[in-house]
């Protein structure tokens, strides 16, 4: 899928469903790939990645990008917990962005991890 129409389907995610600021689904998009990479699969016929896969991928983008500050950007964001990117994801599912397998389930998002755990105690003193 090409930039413009990556933009326009965020663009009508965010027009029917305000929940979360555009900025989450670019910033999911960028974890998918780097995640994929990380996995070794970016060659592979089957990029698949589990919900918990990205969701670690995820945290650990979050914690190089926003360092300190992640927890901060991503409640600017509208995301609070883990169950927040299985919505972005299937929001994108829905509008033919991202792929799924039929086990695939936004349930597969739920209770990862804690927020505090993963953005908050690596700082901690």
């Amino acid at each position: 899928m090409n930039e413009q129409s990556f933009e326009d389907a965020v663009s009508r995610i965010c027009e029917k469903d305000g929940d979360y600021d555009a900025e989450a689904y670019y910033f999911v998009r960028e974890s998918l790939d780097r995640t994929v990479r990380a996995l070794g699969r970016e060659d592979a016929k089957d990029r698949h990645v589990t919900g918990r896969e990205l969701c670690e991928g995820i945290r650990d983008h979050a914690l190089e990008q926003f360092g300190p500050l992640s927890l901060l950007v991503l409640s600017q964001w509208g995301v609070f917990e883990t169950a927040d990117f299985g919505r972005i994801v299937h929001a994108l599912v829905n509008e033919g962005v991202f792929g799924k397998k039929p086990s695939d389930s936004e349930s597969d998002f739920k209770d990862v991890y804690s927020f505090e755990d993963a953005f908050e105690k690596p700082y901690a003193p």
